[in-house]
């Protein structure tokens, strides 16, 4: 029988949606990115960044946010691919281990 702290974990992932966000790494990309969530009254539950590459000039930001749904998650998804020097983004709704 899971514990009932997995249990809430499970259940909280269920509708969190995640962002991987490449990047050229520019001083004005970050806050572009956070803003789209600002913007909706959103606060990200995990932010990870790093800069990467031999010249140091790619940014990966990986982002979780809790409470959307797929339509939700899609539609921030394909904004951020709007945002200027953004090469790419990944996203994911619900549960990874489903």
């Amino acid at each position: 029988m899971p514990s009932v702290a997995a249990t809430t974990t499970e259940a909280s992932l269920t509708d969190t949606a995640f962002f991987s966000v490449h990047a050229r790494a520019e001083p004005g990309t970050m806050p572009r990115v956070l803003e789209l969530f600002a913007k909706r009254g959103l606060v990200p539950s995990l932010w990870h960044s790093a800069v990467s590459g031999p010249d140091r000039a790619r940014l990966t930001m990986d982002i979780a946010v809790g409470g959307l749904d797929e339509e939700t998650t899609r539609y921030i998804g394909q904004c951020l691919r709007q945002i200027v020097f953004v090469e790419a983004v990944l996203t994911l709704c619900g549960n990874p281990g489903d």
